[in-house]
């Protein structure tokens, strides 16, 4: 019975980063573009790219990913704070680590600012996935 959950999770997992894959090549290239071509601030650049990501993971998770039959009326508003808070949880914490790391090793902002993206990009892929998988796409009624 655990095997047979195990590569239930698994295969959804695989199928989150498939769909991320996606929103998050289209995500980093308007954050990179937006950060390095147009100079636009950290926090405006990484918001940008993340709501552009997060369209396509919306329509994707819900009906690729989880095979959800959850409502739009309930779905999106949990989408959206669950969006939230792993946009600004990962992308804060990323930013906070990049410069005490980088206060060490490098006098540039710009590595600073790239490695906070990455970084923040790899927590907000954990976060969000346990969150759309248990708190958005989740079709188990609770008492």
């Amino acid at each position: 019975m655990r095997r047979r959950s195990f590569i239930k999770l698994t295969n959804s997992f695989i199928r989150f980063l498939l769909v991320g894959v996606i929103n998050t090549c289209v995500g980093l290239f308007i954050i990179f573009f937006s950060l390095n071509a147009l100079h636009l601030s950290y926090w405006v650049s990484t918001f940008v790219g993340n709501s552009a990501g997060a369209c396509i993971s919306y329509l994707l998770n819900r009906s690729y990913t989880f095979n959800s039959t959850v409502s739009f009326h309930r779905g999106l508003p949990r989408f959206l704070t669950i969006i939230l808070i792993c946009y600004f949880g990962s992308y804060y914490c990323s930013e906070k680590l990049m410069i005490w790391f980088t206060s060490f090793h490098f006098e540039n902002t710009a590595v600073e600012q790239n490695g906070a993206v990455l970084l923040g990009s790899v927590l907000y892929t954990i976060s969000n996935y346990l969150g759309q998988k248990y708190f958005v796409f989740n079709t188990v009624k609770t008492a």
